[in-house]
């Protein structure tokens, strides 16, 4: 096995979930495990050489008043929505959030949850795509699940992929309707401006639109993904390299709403018009989309309510465990995470006009 052995592993080689094999090696206050399964997450341990690190031991022993609320980039308008979210309820109980940005580094991402961690904070929100780099999955995993066991509170808003309870942004369906929307508006030609490749919620929204597309007979040629930065700026250097590119496109889609905005802002400097030359379409419905013109089409989500619900979520909301509902409080090894699943809507505006019938023949 690997040096770096984490908790997950010892899981995954018992078959019981993080939180119990959390519990059966530093135990946890109000919750036992059976003798049997205490036996067989400490063989996995031993089988696999696991020594934990002191953070992830670490019991939390009384809880400040912070909430820690940690996003990919809070200059980004909907990580700024959904702070407004988490402080709106905050404020109702009394409590101080703390914002940490990572700017899409997993790496950091982990060095904010410890740091919350040993500040004893009141709950963790995760908000934000989950990285598909598995490298630090279950280091994230580990320090979540050992915070929470010792009686911390965590939510996540974005994708299922941590034990912890989250909202699921449904991203790859949602995309999935807006490509319907514009095919049916009769565009035919399409481009994708997407994020990076390790961003989940980048690669869902991609993996979407191009399904719906696919379910009007329509293909979307790799040439036609323009990867960059998930930001205006890398919106605006992935459209002009795709005017480079010299393709014909009726209709792009950026994979969030910064992206479309710096996607527009490169065709107006370079002499095209939207809609007339391009149409453009982003998603999330940011509040700066206001002052857009034209208004862009896009998909809405109620990112000041996904926050305030993952405060309520986090604080709240109820792990149900294998052994609720009966007598018997001992831990049977397994947790089920609350999930809170929102769809997005997709807005139609100015940006992208039906098309003439007599344009799309052919």
């Amino acid at each position: 096995m690997s040096e770096q052995v984490t908790l997950a592993d010892v899981a995954r080689w018992a078959g019981v979930s993080l939180a119990t094999a959390s519990r059966a090696l530093h135990g946890s206050p109000g919750r036992t495990v059976g003798s049997e399964l205490r036996a067989r997450v400490q063989a996995a341990a031993a089988e696999l050489n696991y020594s934990p690190n002191a953070n992830a031991r670490a019991i939390v022993r009384g809880t400040t008043a912070t909430v820690g609320l940690v996003v990919n980039d809070i200059a980004d308008p909907a990580a700024a929505a959904i702070a407004s979210g988490v402080m709106a309820a905050a404020n109702e109980r009394d409590l101080i959030v703390t914002i940490g940005s990572t700017l899409s580094d997993p790496l950091t991402e982990i060095r904010h949850v410890e740091a919350l961690r040993r500040q004893r904070a009141r709950a963790i929100i995760l908000a934000g795509s989950r990285s598909s780099d598995p490298g630090y999955a279950d280091s994230l995993a580990d320090e979540l699940v050992g915070y929470s066991v010792g009686g911390g509170h965590v939510a996540v808003i974005g994708q299922h992929l941590l034990p912890v309870n989250t909202i699921v942004i449904d991203n790859a369906g949602s995309a999935q309707r807006l490509a319907r929307a514009l095919v049916s508006l009769g565009y035919r030609r399409f481009a994708v401006l997407s994020g990076p490749e390790s961003l989940i919620t980048s690669e869902d929204r991609l993996n979407g639109f191009r399904l719906g597309l696919s379910d009007a007979g329509l293909e979307l040629p790799e040439e036609n993904i323009i990867e960059a930065q998930f930001s205006r700026d890398g919106g605006y250097v992935a459209m002009t390299e795709l005017l480079d590119r010299e393709i014909e496109v009726e209709a792009v889609f950026a994979v969030n709403d910064v992206m479309a905005v710096g996607a527009t802002a490169a065709l107006r400097d370079q002499g095209y018009r939207v809609p007339a030359d391009m149409a453009v379409a982003g998603f999330d419905d940011i509040s700066t989309l206001r002052d857009v013109r034209p208004a862009l089409t896009t998909v809405r989500l109620p990112l000041v309510a996904m926050g305030r619900r993952a405060l309520e979520l986090a604080l709240d909301g109820r792990r149900v465990s294998a052994a609720e509902g009966s007598d018997d409080s001992e831990d049977t090894g397994r947790d089920v995470a609350v999930l809170v699943e929102v769809t997005g809507e997709v807005v139609l505006r100015d940006s992208t006009p039906a098309r003439p019938v007599a344009d799309t023949a052919g």
